[in-house]
């Protein structure tokens, strides 16, 4: 059973100080009441997997939060929540809000805003503020209209600039209508066309790697935690005798750490490969004569995939107040590089 995010040790007595700063700003974003989906995009966004080293997705950071051992605490025979004495990563009011926000949203959040929103969640472009860089998420206004923001930050709360938002409908028709543009332009799909078979060819090679790199990843995790315990002992392994028995269980330790953080960083490009395969697959073939009527009918995940295949960056840039205008200056377009991605 891997160990649970934030913790060095199955008993939930040690914290591993970068994964529970992570973890605590992700809580403190759905204190703010941000949507579970636009959380795991700023999680992806910067790099942070879980501990077996996948993406983070909506249901499981969900039920992350709904744990009591980030909170110290645990539920007795009767289910009442009682302190374990332990590290936590939140605070116990924190965690009893969390359920609170969860039982609220339960009805209409889900995966909905999700499938709701073309620029962000699974097979979409990167997309951030243009002042600060930082990803935009699904938030929608108080009136409910599909909305995007810049999530503001924090001491506790590290994010963006808080600066910027876009109404949904009119940023995604402004994004859409140059996709579609030039996406029709037969140079184009003719380079599209003659990339697509060689990259799909990666496919198959790059899922093996990726599940080897995971099951390494895996079993790297359980090795670090038995060689810290180790080393708290005073104890490491006969190849680590020629120095003193502290330095080298420090020492074994930091290897085992530094052997993580490059798997995890192969792990994130392999994976963000692997999405790129998946969204070119999506993507409509020549023999569509209408792109625009295509867009009409397609479900969304392909039109995330043109986007995607079509764009590496949308950024997003203040307009004035009220404005409901979505034009170049508000948003930049960065158009992806066909050699560089083929």
């Amino acid at each position: 059973m891997p160990r649970l995010y934030g913790f060095d040790d199955a008993a939930h007595r040690r914290l591993r100080q970068g994964e529970a700063a992570v973890a605590r700003a992700a809580a403190l974003r759905r204190l703010d009441h941000q949507a579970l989906p636009a959380i795991t995009d700023w999680m992806a966004a910067e790099g942070h997997l879980t501990t077996l080293g996948n993406t983070w997705r909506p249901a499981g950071l969900g039920a992350y939060f709904a744990n009591p051992a980030i909170a110290g605490l645990y539920r007795d025979e009767s289910g009442n929540l009682v302190p374990t004495g332990g590290p936590h990563i939140i605070t116990p009011q924190e965690f009893e809000k969390l359920q609170e926000i969860s039982e609220s949203k339960r009805p209409t959040e889900g995966r909905a805003d999700d499938r709701d929103y073309l620029l962000t969640g699974e097979k979409s472009v990167e997309f951030v503020c243009g002042l600060c860089g930082k990803p935009m998420g699904a938030s929608p206004s108080n009136s409910g209209s599909r909305g995007y923001r810049c999530m503001p930050s924090t001491r506790q709360h590290p994010g963006g600039c808080g600066k910027v938002r876009l109404n949904a409908d009119l940023g995604e028709a402004y994004v859409a209508e140059h996709v579609l543009a030039e996406s029709a332009k037969p140079e184009v799909r003719a380079v599209i066309e003659a990339v697509r078979d060689r990259i799909a060819a990666e496919a198959k090679p790059l899922t093996k790697q990726l599940a080897e790199d995971k099951k390494a990843r895996k079993m790297l995790g359980s090795r670090f935690g038995q060689s810290e315990a180790l080393a708290r002992q005073g104890k490491v392994g006969a190849e680590d005798l020629t120095t003193p028995v502290e330095e080298a269980g420090q020492e074994l330790v930091r290897r085992l750490r530094m052997a993580e953080q490059e798997l995890d960083a192969r792990i994130k490009k392999t994976s963000e490969r692997l999405r790129f395969i998946e969204q070119l697959a999506l993507v409509p073939r020549l023999e569509v004569p209408d792109l625009i009527r295509w867009w009409t009918h397609a479900p969304l995940p392909s039109k995330k995939a043109l986007v995607g295949v079509m764009l590496e960056q949308v950024a997003v840039y203040p307009g004035g107040r009220g404005s409901r205008t979505v034009d170049g200056d508000r948003v930049a377009l960065k158009w992806r590089i066909w050699d560089k991605a083929a």
